[in-house]
């Protein structure tokens, strides 16, 4: 939708602040957004996201680039093919640079690439491509580098790729077998790591022979760099030689004494580099998880020397990954000989002020006590439930969820160690509950864990405790809970409880229902119990409460607005647990009751939301009949929903319901119209889904309301096509002949629309057309990201030059155009240069009424800071300068000390951001 366009282009912006904070902030968002499964970006959004995180990849600030780092990863699934092909590219390109710093950064980025490719199993072959051109790009620049380090940090991601070869990314890959055999020993030291990433353990096994001793005399190498190239390519190659994930004929029995030997003898050396310490510690791991079977009498010395490297500070997290590696092994793998003194030191490590070395260790003890549950003493486990009443807080999410994601582990394999937990850990656990923070992966961890918890049957520990716990406050009426999304979680962790314990369910559902009836209750007290019943409802069929309809819906006449939507949410959610039940009574009130229409129409929507399409299908017809009659409502907020609803059910049958729609478009009633023209916005701001080709047919049928006499069907017809442009926009660039000029028409200024009204002995006047304005003016925008060749950008231009003399919104719009404009097509801009100015000009120097209010002030201020950030822009043009009426400008803006100063803190902001654009160009 729009919005999310609008809100990527913000932080798009943000991310060209001079102030590092802003970039941090603002890049830090986007991941957020990228991490949504919701978020669907638009061609020119993935091109402008893409090309601002390779941008920051180069910020000056350590903290942004390591955050843009990790914005790739998410980055990858969201866009399309060829954008990943672009983010590779420059990633190559930079590793070839002479900025050390650069080159480091890139080779994370492609490493994090390479870990977030599709498998080839999903039937996308991007994976191999990428991969190819990976190998392709680093094998020439292994070959023509003088720079050792260049080449050792190349090698470093054939190393990567290798890895991910064994996650069967490159099933797809063929390559010639012969290549092998024609590369000198010597070569396939280092390089090897070349060969090796482009075949799959079974093409490579005929030629291990060949491989084992090179590598085996690289490992021994008096160099230190070449020895720890030498690890990582053992590390993989044990890989290949014994992969755990298929029963494999080849015979690594030859091979093991030989790499043991070589690895070994680098582990037990003090004195040796950091990273070649490091790589022996990771290299002896893979070799004991994936040949620990054959190392009979060497394996309990090994796991000795693994300990005395837990005791490191240098060595110890490499050591913590090593050790879950062996524990997850299917090998199981004998650890028992050093579990009693390696586990309390793991415990200590979780007081550790190293972010890294907690989640690492929280892995380890979770797999340990999952893998060894028998040999895991409660002094252990006491040992670390010492340390994690810190550690389960809202400061740090991943860090708790890795810690509650334990203590589910210690419920399932140590029912009896939970009794422990009663006191802070506890207190932390419902206080995170509380914590309007709570979402996603952490709050199902937590879900999980109340599930496991309660099946432990720990005494005081048991489903009413747990319960009292967690409503305890609601009900104490001493503190009313400051977040509304706090409800939300503990109805949640009410309903995972109830669905553990059947048995307990009716008196609770019963309980609830007496709290929403009762006249003594707060409204904290009827909102939490109504999210309640929604939660369990959702998944227990509550149809056995004969109350629970009356009492809902008497709730829709609560005087507080929280309690009433808490109450429309739980009926549609209590529906989906029983549809048959529920979804007929919905629709007869819908029909019964007008004045709790708009409620009972969300009630409605919720279930359309989250019921299953099998369980919809018997419906559609009679859902449809009814919103169908109220979609000529007279109140908008109503039409809204009735939209929705008619837009996510034409998505369960597109094929009869979408003609079905259009056929509307005929209505006499401008209402209906406008309601139709909305729902398909509905059907285009979902996923890819099947519904996209039927709706690039019929979509123009749906935009000629660009046409309609009434204003409002104008409107929101803008509105969908802003949606389009924006999400999907192959429905639209076809059709942009016919639809542009409509869309232009409605950036006119029309006086029939502005009206005079009488307020006491003012005259204010009004503009009913600003808002089709603001609409068609939002569309261009969009328009400019992902239609760009499809504009003539003179016509383009003419109508932004209108808007530079429009109202503040439309104002605000065209600068943010110009900027645009500039960057995307500057001769055309230059051309139009003398035109443009004036306005801006008219905008920096308009003086507000000395008496005006405060909000007058701020708008016109911030209005000036718009329009020179346009300014700014367009002196980027090469040429810009030249133009008379922008030098007059810009001498008029220096003898300024107020425009002096907004300009010079811009020019900053938009240097600093464009000598980093120079870099990676």
């Amino acid at each position: 939708m729009a919005s999310a366009s609008y809100h990527i282009s913000n932080l798009l912006e943000k991310m060209t602040s001079s102030d590092k904070d802003f970039r941090f902030m603002a890049t830090n968002d986007l991941m957020s957004e990228l991490q949504k499964d919701s978020i669907k970006l638009d061609d020119d959004s993935e091109r402008k996201v893409v090309k601002m995180i390779l941008k920051l990849l180069e910020d000056k600030n350590g903290e942004v680039q390591n955050l843009a780092v990790k914005c790739l990863g998410p980055l990858v699934s969201k866009v399309k093919e060829y954008q990943v092909e672009t983010i590779v590219d420059t990633l190559c390109t930079n590793m070839l640079s002479d900025k050390e710093q650069l080159r480091d950064i890139s080779s994370i980025g492609l490493k994090t690439v390479i870990g977030e490719l599709p498998p080839a199993s999903s039937g996308s072959a991007l994976a191999a491509s990428v991969c190819k051109k990976i190998t392709g790009r680093l094998t020439s620049a292994i070959a023509k580098q003088e720079d050792v380090s260049v080449q050792l940090e190349a090698l470093d991601i054939m190393a990567d790729m290798l890895s991910s070869s064994m996650k069967e990314h490159f099933s797809s890959f063929r390559c010639h077998h012969s290549n092998l055999q024609k590369v000198p020993l010597v070569e396939l030291s280092t390089p090897g790591v070349v060969i090796l990433c482009n075949h799959q353990p079974q093409v490579f096994h005929p030629h291990v022979q060949a491989i084992v001793p090179p590598v085996v005399a690289c490992v021994g190498d008096p160099f230190y760099k070449i020895t720890s190239e030498a690890l990582l390519v053992t590390q993989q190659l044990v890989k290949v030689i014994r992969p755990l994930d298929q029963t494999d004929a080849f015979d690594a029995s030859p091979y093991i004494a030989d790499l043991f030997a070589c690895t070994i003898k680098r582990l037990k050396a003090a004195d040796i580099d950091q990273e070649v310490k490091e790589r022996a510690i990771s290299c002896t791991g893979q070799i004991i998880c994936n040949l620990g079977d054959s190392l009979g009498a060497d394996l309990p010395g090994t796991l000795l020397i693994f300990l005395e490297r837990l005791k490191n500070e240098i060595t110890r997290l490499t050591t913590v990954k090593a050790l879950t590696l062996i524990a997850g092994s299917p090998l199981k793998i004998n650890l028992r000989p050093i579990l009693g003194e390696a586990v309390p030191i793991l415990a200590s490590f979780l007081r550790k002020n190293q972010r890294a070395l907690k989640l690492s260790t929280l892995a380890a003890l979770d797999i340990l006590v999952k893998n060894y549950s028998d040999s895991v003493t409660p002094a252990m486990i006491d040992a670390v439930l010492a340390e994690l009443p810190p550690l389960i807080n809202e400061s740090d999410m991943h860090v708790s969820q890795m810690a509650i994601s334990f203590l589910t582990t210690l419920a399932r394999v140590h029912p009896d160690s939970l009794s422990k937990i009663s006191g802070s850990i506890l207190a932390e656990l419902i206080a995170l509950v509380r914590s309007p923070l709570l979402q996603g992966g952490a709050l199902s961890a937590m879900l999980e864990f109340f599930q496991a918890l309660v099946a432990t049957g720990t005494a005081s520990l048991g489903y009413m405790d747990l319960l009292r716990m967690l409503t305890g406050p609601v009900y104490a009426q001493s503190a009313a809970l400051t977040h509304k999304q706090s409800y939300y979680s503990i109805a949640k962790c009410v309903a995972a409880l109830t669905r553990a314990c059947p048995k307990e369910g009716p008196a609770v559902v019963g309980q609830f229902i007496q709290d929403v009836k009762n006249s003594r209750s707060t409204d904290s007290i009827r909102l939490l119990a109504l999210l309640s019943l929604g939660e369990v409802g959702h998944h227990v069929d509550l149809s056995g409460q004969p109350e629970l309809k009356t009492v809902i819906l008497d709730a829709f006449s609560s005087a507080s607005e929280e309690v009433k939507s808490a109450a429309s949410y739980a009926l549609g959610s209590i529906s989906v647990g029983n549809l048959p039940e529920y979804l007929p009574f919905v629709l007869q009130e819908i029909s019964g009751q007008p004045k709790r229409q708009y409620l009972l129409l969300h009630s409605l929507k919720e279930i359309i939301s989250s019921a299953s399409v099998a369980g919809l299908k018997p419906y559609v017809e009679n859902v449809w009949a009814l919103l169908l009659k109220h979609c000529e409502c007279t109140e908008e907020g109503t039409r809204n929903v009735v939209a929705e609803c008619l837009g996510k059910l034409t998505l369960i049958d597109p094929e009869t319901l979408l003609p079905r729609l259009k056929g509307y478009l005929l209505s006499g009633s401008s209402y209906a119209r406008s309601s139709v023209v909305t729902a398909v916005k509905f059907t285009i701001s979902d996923h890819p889904q099947t519904i996209d080709p039927l709706l690039k047919n019929c979509i123009g049928d749906f935009l000629k309301t660009l046409e309609d006499p009434d204003l409002n069907v104008r409107r929101v017809a803008l509105v969908t096509f802003n949606s389009a442009a924006h999400n999907k926009p192959s429905l639209i660039r076809d059709l942009l002949d016919t639809v542009l000029p409509h869309l232009y028409n409605e950036t006119k200024v029309r006086k029939d629309l502005i009206r005079e009204v009488e307020m006491g002995p003012f005259k204010h006047t009004v503009d009913d057309g600003l808002d089709i304005r603001k609409a068609a003016f939002e569309c261009m925008y969009t328009l400019l990201d992902s239609c760009l060749d499809r504009l003539d950008i003179f016509e383009f231009l003419n109508h932004v030059e209108d808007g530079l003399k429009d109202h503040y919104d439309i104002k605000m719009l065209t600068f943010l155009m110009l900027a645009r404009l500039s960057s995307l097509c500057p001769s055309a801009v230059l051309q139009r240069l003398d035109r443009l100015v004036e306005p801006l000009r008219a905008t920096c120097t308009t003086k507000v009424k000395a008496n005006s209010v405060k909000q007058e002030f701020e708008k016109q201020d911030e209005l000036k800071r718009s329009a020179m950030r346009a300014v700014v822009a367009l002196l980027t043009i090469p040429e810009a300068e030249k133009s008379p009426l922008m030098s007059e400008f810009q001498s008029q803006i220096s003898s300024n000390p107020e425009l002096a100063a907004i300009f010079d803190s811009i020019q900053r902001d938009s240097s600093s951001a464009n000598m980093e654009s120079m870099d990676t160009s």
